[in-house]
């Protein structure tokens, strides 16, 4: 599900050890025979922060509310760690807006914070941060932030 979106340069590609790494932060979404359809991981990157990667819906099933209930199931494990806040970088910023999600700017966390989450080797934590090393990786997507 993922390589097709990463070819069109929607989604930034993973090395597959990070996925492997990642499974535990993943929720899926079945059709009724069993067959992926969906899928979207939960990043915690800061005791009150998460990010929301990999949202994908596969094409047949877009606009039929399989998006949507990921990122709900999403927002449901994040309240259960503690989470207060939810970041996600992407070109779908109305169906992020629609969920309570808003386009940031800079400086969205304090000095001390910034100065503990800038040592991450984390991607997603870089383009959270806006650091200019993963500016030509961003594809022009929109950092967006959620208060739960």
């Amino acid at each position: 599900m993922l390589e097709p979106l990463v070819q069109r340069r929607i989604l930034l590609g993973k090395d597959l050890v990070v996925l492997y790494e990642a499974t535990q932060q993943f929720v899926v979404a079945e059709d009724v025979d069993g067959n992926l359809i969906g899928c979207g991981a939960l990043h915690v990157m800061w005791e009150d922060l998460g990010e929301i990667r990999t949202l994908i819906v596969v094409d047949e099933w877009l606009h039929h509310g399989v998006g949507r209930a990921i990122v709900e199931a999403l927002e449901q494990n994040a309240r259960t760690l503690g989470l207060s806040r939810l970041f996600c970088l992407t070109f779908e910023v109305e169906f992020f807006r629609r969920r309570g999600f808003a386009p940031i700017g800079e400086q969205v966390v304090d000095p001390d914070v910034y100065s503990q989450l800038i040592r991450s080797p984390d991607e997603g934590v870089a383009e959270f941060l806006d650091l200019a090393h993963v500016k030509p990786n961003t594809l022009g997507n929109t950092r967006m932030l959620k208060h739960l």
